[in-house]
């Protein structure tokens, strides 16, 4: 993703660019699956970890991350790939292997619809997978 690409994402949602938020948007683009903060301090070298943290925390604001909730350590970030706006369109599964402790995105899986009793109001869904990764499975044969 290059610079310009990044600014228009930043600025369509609301997020003023930034050098910071710039490198940080480009790293959760280029991952193959969501990643913890502490990946991310490993990743990018140029960003303390308050720098990052504070970036994820602008863009979970601005409905630009998804955030997970994986029950192992912590919670990990992915860029939504939606339409933007104040909708979240993009939602899918995603599986937490728990031996290697990475989680992957199912996209082919859509996160199935809940009916909620009256008084509820849904602001994020959380459908994550627990159990071995194809790769950790082969490893135990």
């Amino acid at each position: 993703m290059d610079t310009q690409t990044s600014e228009r994402i930043l600025e369509a949602h609301g997020v003023r660019p930034t050098a910071n938020r710039i490198v940080v948007l480009r790293q959760l683009a280029e991952a193959d699956r969501p990643m913890s903060l502490s990946e991310l301090e490993r990743v990018i070298l140029s960003i303390d970890k308050s720098g990052i943290f504070r970036a994820l925390t602008l863009f979970r604001d601005h409905r630009l991350v998804h955030v997970l909730e994986d029950g192992g350590d912590g919670v990990r970030y992915e860029l939504c790939r939606g339409s933007g706006g104040n909708g979240d369109d993009d939602q899918h599964a995603h599986f937490f292997c728990e031996r290697c402790r990475h989680t992957f995105c199912l996209e082919d899986i859509a996160v199935p619809q809940v009916s909620l009793p009256g008084g509820y109001e849904v602001t994020s869904i959380n459908y994550m997978i627990k159990g071995v990764c194809p790769q950790c499975a082969r490893k135990l044969r």
